[in-house]
């Protein structure tokens, strides 16, 4: 390890500038994260325990939506109660290893994210183009395996980019231009050139948002076909209830994402790319179980039998 890398971090914290530059606003966010980062849990959390308590929201869509309300859980929760710290007082600190495992679990969770998108529209697609096998094309198992295949592919690509991360030589300064701790920040306090390390994370990122974009819009393009093959008004008015509100999502979450991890740094402001990230970590994540259960006829069921 180099003598700037031992400077960089031998205080043992970094400083994670974020909003610094507009003090004024940083009340006003301190209270706007706060209130999305509780409409996050509670929504989030409603979904996870109705869906577990209601034996008739144990089919693989809820399922996947569970696992997506759990990650969002988690999501939200590896970096919001330190950005509200530094939100609400002066010092706007993290320790060297608090911030290592922020950016591993914001990382892991944002591309498994991607992935568990990509699985949830499939489950869209045999349930609306293959709907005499869907049964057997979604058996428990196999969800099972495919929400397990999303977990385990994001944690890993993340374990490798984090790896590279923290092994690339720091400047004795500490400063996080960002309201987290994320990889193309750390790479501009370098001391050396890390056109290699910025290559492999937007190759990576193609891979983790292009493909299963590109598969979502290979889905949807099925699932239109098939729609406009129906006569059923009742069946047309179901499937745009679910695969709407899960296009909204991967709307949601895919834009913002892509806007900045798909184009070279000095193509995007920071202060921009600032304001962009909180869009799609904090404001995505509490809108999503809205987005899921206003107008869901399954899920007032739901609430209505555990109401009695």
């Amino acid at each position: 390890m180099t003598t700037k890398k031992m400077n960089a971090t031998s205080e043992g914290y970094f400083v994670l500038l974020g909003f610094s530059n507009w003090p004024h606003l940083e009340v006003v966010l301190f209270v706007v994260v706060l209130v999305f980062y509780l409409m996050t849990l509670t929504g989030n959390l409603f979904i996870i325990i109705l869906s577990y308590l209601d034996s008739h929201l144990h089919t693989p869509m809820y399922f996947f939506l569970s696992n997506l309300s759990f990650l969002d859980l988690c999501y939200t929760t590896s970096f919001i109660p330190q950005l509200l710290v530094n939100l609400w007082g002066p010092g706007k600190t993290i320790s060297y290893t608090g911030c290592m495992i922020q950016l591993y679990f914001v990382l892991a969770l944002g591309c498994t994210e991607c992935v568990l998108l990509m699985v949830m529209s499939y489950d869209r697609y045999a349930a609306v183009c293959r709907p005499l096998h869907y049964t057997v094309l979604m058996h428990p198992r196999f969800c099972q395996l495919l929400a397990v295949a999303c977990w385990v592919s994001g944690f890993t690509n993340s374990a490798l980019h984090s790896f590279f991360t923290f092994l690339v030589p720091l400047c004795g300064h500490r400063q996080v231009d960002h309201f987290f701790c994320e990889v193309p920040a750390l790479f501009r306090l370098s001391c050396v050139d890390t056109r290699v390390n910025e290559l492999s994370l937007m190759v990576t990122s193609s891979i983790f948002v292009l493909v299963p974009l590109i598969l979502i819009l290979s889905s949807y393009g099925a699932i239109a076909r098939a729609v406009l093959r129906m006569q059923s008004t009742t069946g047309l008015q179901k499937v745009f209830g679910t695969c709407g509100a899960h296009l909204m999502v991967v709307s949601l979450f895919y834009i913002p994402v892509m806007c900045i991890y798909l184009q070279p740094p000095s193509g995007n402001s920071q202060d921009q790319g600032k304001f962009i990230a909180l869009f799609y970590t904090v404001v995505t994540p509490s809108l999503n179980p809205l987005i899921y259960t206003l107008r869901n006829k399954d899920v007032r069921g739901a609430v209505k039998r555990l109401m009695g």
